[in-house]
């Protein structure tokens, strides 16, 4: 991008990558050239690349801005031309830049030397000599922040990358898009540092075929609440939306409904789109067009997270017709139904950790290791403690994670009273996650699934269903209902199963109502017959 003054300013914690890649480059060098080129083929390749003349919003601070963008951008690219260290705002960008690639574990600072010799810009003869001894004059009262430029030239200078000069520039874009799309493919979410991941990814990119550009895709990622599926989602989406001239990631769908609506919610997915353009949109006329034409002269990738109503996606107006062959779109939904009346191309379940992958996650967060401990790394008492805590999670991997972050550093009498607290007052931070699916059951669907939790779990399909038609219950449909909520599942003996910890939800809740309507005269549930 064009050099502007910036001001020195922390990282402000982890955020979401608004951009693919940030630019540094002196204008009058290269801007209608080389910079100009390379940015025609990152736009090719579907790589949002940051420009200040095209993207920043009018009114707000330039220094600000580029500081955020240059934090937002997973690469960041230099290009040291024969004026780039006569602006003193393009010395301050490189050691922004410099700073912000010190604090990723993938390095993502790639330099390219147009027309200048690495060894000028390293030691600093020449141009770039001049230039750095007339900076040193011109800020006298502060020569530390000099010696920071030299030093960020120093360094940055001695990082691999490409050396433009009697070359064809073609090729060389060439490369430099194919070394970018390579590190958008690791930096965004590292699959390796996500516990059973690698395997559900592979497999959900397989149902998803990437490497189709013939018809629009359409796939579903289902399961109970907890197990991981909008955590899947993002690790694929951070894999592939370099492939994408388009791509969205639109967060918890059926939250934004409820507290933002309809239009707020389409605002954003054409926000991403547009890469943070605001755009006057007074009602749902204009954003339903406008979402259509986005998509339509561009492949797509877009995720949409937690749909718990049908009726949400079609009003979305993200549809296969509006999408251009190649597209691909993700939807994310507990409820299997759901995803089979949009018509869904196929459904991954996500299933539950193996206990290896279970036993990884939680030494992860209760003892701060990254392997499974053996009797050699912590004590007995420990082990038998960490069985008692797996057997409960049942490999769910929120309830592994808020388990062992809570168990974390606390000894061997605290992590036993922990676990024997459990019986009786489940951990409310799971329970909360798990009965969100209950909430939206229908009342006799909700007095199902209690029966089912308090005396039927194991029991077989046909003995529930005709106890629970005796009782009113409609099992047919209510039993299917229950199952493409994740709620239950039955297996190759025709048994119903829940998950213990969904079981340890339905007898709390039973607990609680026949608390409420004891004495009342009201029968509720399974209170009816038992």
């Amino acid at each position: 991008m064009e050099c502007r003054s910036i001001q020195s300013m922390a990282l402000n914690g982890t955020t979401p990558p608004k951009y693919d890649v940030f630019v540094s480059f002196r204008g009058e060098d290269v801007r209608n050239t080389f910079a100009d080129h390379l940015f025609a083929a990152f736009r090719r390749n579907g790589i949002v690349a940051f420009r200040d003349d095209r993207n920043l919003m009018q009114g707000h601070h330039i220094s600000t801005e580029l500081v955020q963008a240059i934090e937002g951008s997973q690469v960041l690219i230099v290009i040291f031309s024969k004026n780039y260290a006569t602006s003193s705002w393009c010395l301050q960008e490189l050691a922004k830049m410099l700073d912000c690639s010190t604090k990723v574990t993938v390095p993502n600072l790639l330099p390219i030397f147009y027309h200048v010799s690495p060894s000028e810009v390293r030691k600093q003869t020449g141009d770039y000599g001049k230039a750095l001894d007339e900076h040193e004059e011109r800020f006298k009262h502060d020569a530390e922040m000099v010696q920071q430029w030299r030093g960020a030239l120093v360094q940055v200078a001695g990082l691999s990358g490409w050396h433009i000069q009697n070359k064809q520039e073609n090729e060389e874009i060439e490369k430099i898009v194919k070394t970018v799309r390579s590190k958008l493919s690791c930096n965004l979410l590292s699959v390796d540092g996500l516990v059973g991941m690698q395997s559900r990814v592979q497999q959900l990119e397989n149902l998803i075929d990437f490497n189709s550009n013939d018809d629009v895709r359409v796939v579903g990622v289902c399961g109970m609440g907890g197990i991981g599926k909008s955590t899947l989602a993002r690790v694929l989406y951070g894999r592939n939306l370099h492939q994408y001239g388009a791509h969205c990631f639109v967060d918890d769908i059926s939250k934004a409904f409820q507290e933002s609506g309809l239009l707020s919610l389409q605002k954003q997915l054409i926000c991403q789109l547009t890469r943070g353009e605001t755009l006057d949109i007074f009602n749902r006329y204009e954003a339903d067009n406008l979402i259509k034409a986005l998509f339509c002269p561009r492949k797509s990738l877009i995720v949409l997270d937690n749909v718990d109503e049908a009726e949400q996606l079609q009003k979305l107006g993200v549809t296969r017709d509006c999408l251009c062959p190649g597209s691909r779109l993700v939807v994310i939904s507990r409820d299997q139904h759901i995803l089979n009346s949009f018509g869904i191309n196929e459904i991954y379940n996500v299933q539950l950790l193996n206990e290896d992958e279970a036993h990884q996650m939680f030494c992860r967060k209760a003892f701060k290791e990254n392997i499974i401990m053996s009797s050699e790394d912590i004590s007995r008492e420990y082990i038998e403690l960490t069985d008692l805590a797996l057997e409960y999670t049942q490999g769910l991997p929120l309830a592994i994670q808020v388990l062992g972050s809570f168990l974390c550093g606390r000894n061997i009498s605290e992590w036993k009273s922990a676990l024997a607290r459990l019986r009786d007052n489940p951990m409310r931070e799971i329970l909360d996650v798990l009965q969100i699916s209950f909430n939206g059951l229908e009342p006799l669907e909700k007095e199902l699934f209690l029966d089912i939790a308090c005396f039927f779990n194991h029991k077989r399909k046909d003995y529930v269903a005709k106890v629970s038609k005796y009782r009113g219950l409609y099992p047919k449909i209510g039993i299917r209902v229950l199952v493409d909520k994740s709620l239950i599942t039955i297996d190759g003996d025709n048994k119903i199963g829940m998950h213990d910890l969904l079981q340890e939800l339905g007898m709390k809740l039973f607990g609680k109502v026949r608390q409420t309507s004891h004495g009342s005269g009201v029968g509720y549930g399974a209170k009816r017959i038992f």
